[in-house]
């Protein structure tokens, strides 16, 4: 073995590194160090490099001469390899990151030559955003060769935490709390109060410390982020990953739903996870260099999330992470347009996104509904400039696989297009005279609204909606509006056209649950977007007494599991899913389960019902 102690041969080296990823996105003195501690090592034909089913290996190893096999999977040993790396090529990695016993064994296949690049320099690599995209990428190759049953089935993000993290006191001096975190070997969280922390990292202490005025004897509080992204236990690791890829973030914290800080987790946490697989396919669309790009990589998505729900992720959870997707091509196409409009400015608009993706309910049969509000006088003939690319914007994903909403509520039409000005008005008017300018429609619309890109905080037509509850008439006649979609198993066009076998899972189940759920929020003035979360928040309240609040959350989410599942069936075999279901296609517990939600959700409208025409208006939020 020959360590890299020649000055030539480090450079050679940090010179080789910085052609391959994820070492090409490293600074040259972070190479340097890289080189310098490494260890290069020759091995003969059909010699073992590694074998990390035996034992965790502290170090991450590159090829530079020859090829290496792996084997992926413990049983497979005596049958062919399961890839060959080449020259930049790398493996070890998931096993140095879990400290577990988690493969792959490596054979030289002829003579080769190996870097071998000890954990404590080659782990800082991998928490970068750029290397945990990198792991993303090759944990999805990995998944497509390997049975599913040898990968880890890392589903929660509590699975990821693998310590309890280390909290100190605001007060606390900070070189104080440096000493600690140098022995504990991970960042510091600090309780700001209001169940808020912020974290204390290397990079905090470098720049403020090190480079900067604050001294060693200041208290913590003065120093910690604030930025770091949250998740509560239970959420989804593939949720995670999309949250700590999205904000490019260091760590992000995990909390219990009391807010008490359970764990700190870093993107290389995610190395293992089969989630990770998923995620390659969101870092593709959001790296894609073309429209062509994006459509292409956009046929993966339905795979991704055939693969999430056959490995025990919760519908509902696959769902949201089908709405991240939405708001991944969107952004992206948005970029792809205003690239071709430098006369107009990205910056100027809010895009929110209506229905089911503003509620982060969308699957594969959805439209893209959607509104923009602009910050500030634009003169009219702008305007109709900005609609024009909206129009281009909704083209794009138009090739993504994605449809618009045939009615017109999408952001290149007048209607849904407007300054924070005229959205305040309308509101109001909307408020004032329901039944005018179709008020009730529009309010359900945007009430359902999510910023996507741009100004994160609510525009103004949202924050109008605040005040609804002082307004009786108009929540009564939204009340009459909600209740109108009745649950029903089959329409009456169905039956004068004899197709009485189909049921539309949307129409008939699915919209009137959605709209008991908006109102009722409304009602007790919850901001809240997520059906479930609006039900939950109404819960108690006259008119929704806990349990009719619990059954709807219960057959929301049976019924949204049917349909997610039916869809990814009609993809399967070449159909375009759509919220058609053709009862005679369904098992008979299906078709049962079906029946019996579209009678648990009519008898709570009939409730809604009797207790609107019985009850005072100012009485239907009471607790």
């Amino acid at each position: 073995m020959l360590r890299m102690e020649a000055t030539g041969g480090a450079v050679e080296l940090a010179a080789f590194l910085a052609r391959h990823p994820p070492f090409d996105s490293v600074g040259a003195t972070a190479l340097d160090a890289i080189a310098e501690g490494s260890v290069l090592e020759r091995f003969a034909e059909g010699e073992l490099v590694l074998d990390a089913f035996r034992d965790p290996t502290v170090e991450v190893f590159v090829v530079i001469e020859g090829h290496v096999q792996l084997w992926n999977n413990a049983d497979t040993r005596l049958e062919g390899p399961d890839e060959v790396v080449s020259p930049g090529g790398m493996f070890g990695f998931s096993a140095m990151l879990t400290e577990r016993s988690i493969g792959p064994r490596a054979v030289a296949a002829g003579a080769v030559l190996v870097a071998r690049i000890p954990a404590a320099l080659a782990a800082p690599v991998f928490t970068s955003s750029r290397g945990a995209r990198f792991l993303a990428e090759m944990v999805s190759s990995a998944r497509r060769r390997v049975p599913a049953a040898a990968a880890p089935t890392y589903m929660l993000v509590d699975d990821l935490i693998v310590r309890p993290p280390l909290v100190v006191d605001p007060d606390l001096p900070i070189g104080e709390v440096a000493r600690r975190m140098t022995a504990d070997g991970g960042p510091a969280a600090v309780p700001l109060g209001d169940g808020r922390f912020g974290l204390v990292t290397d990079a905090v202490l470098r720049t403020r410390v090190l480079l900067g005025a604050d001294q060693p004897g200041s208290p913590v509080r003065s120093i910690v982020d604030t930025s770091a992204p949250v998740a509560v236990l239970g959420d989804s690791a593939a949720e995670a990953h999309m949250l700590i890829l999205d904000r490019d973030a260091e760590f992000l914290l995990v909390t219990d739903r009391d807010g008490e800080l359970r764990g700190v987790v870093a993107p290389r946490d995610f190395a293992v996870s089969p989630t990770a697989a998923g995620m390659s396919v969101h870092e593709q669309l959001r790296r894609a260099a073309t429209v062509e790009d994006l459509a292409c990589h956009a046929t993966d998505i339905p795979t991704m999330l055939d693969d999430l729900l056959s490995n025990g992720l919760a519908s509902g959870r696959v769902i949201a992470v089908y709405s991240s997707v939405v708001d991944t091509l969107v952004r992206r196409a948005l970029g792809f347009v205003f690239a071709r409009h430098p006369e107009l400015s990205v910056d100027a608009f809010t895009w929110l996104s209506l229905g089911s993706n503003g509620r982060r309910e969308a699957v594969l049969s959805s439209d893209v509904d959607s509104a923009a509000a602009f910050d500030g006088p634009v003169p009219e003939d702008g305007i109709a400039g900005y609609r024009a690319a909206f129009g281009e914007v909704y083209d794009v994903l138009a090739q993504a696989g994605l449809s618009a909403d045939d009615h017109g509520a999408t952001a290149r039409h007048a209607l849904f297009a407007r300054t924070n000005d005229e959205w305040r008005a309308a509101g109001r008017e909307w408020m004032a005279a329901p039944e005018a300018h179709n008020g009730a429609m529009m309010t359900s619309l945007l009430v359902d609204g999510r910023p996507i890109h741009g100004d994160p905080g609510l525009p103004a037509v949202t924050q109008v909606f605040g005040d609804l509850r002082r307004h009786p008439g108009t929540m009564r006649l939204l009340l009459q509006e909600s209740l109108s979609k009745r649950a029903k198993l089959r329409s009456m066009r169905h039956i004068l056209s004899r197709r009485p076998d189909t049921f539309d899972i949307k129409a008939h189940a699915l919209v009137p649950v959605v709209n008991i759920a908006r109102w009722a929020a409304l009602s007790v003035g919850s901001a809240a977007l997520p059906t479930v979360e609006r039900l939950r928040a109404a819960a108690g309240s006259a008119m929704l007494p806990d349990e009719q609040a619990g059954t709807l959350i219960e057959v929301f989410g049976v019924l949204q599991r049917l349909r997610l599942r039916y869809q990814l069936m009609q993809h399967a075999v070449g159909d375009r899913p759509s919220d058609l279901i053709t009862m005679s296609r369904m098992s008979s517990i299906d078709r049962s389960v079906i029946a019996q939600a579209v009678r648990e959700i009519s008898a709570v409208q009939r409730r809604m019902d009797n207790v609107a025409q019985y009850v005072p208006t100012k009485e239907w939020a009471s607790r």
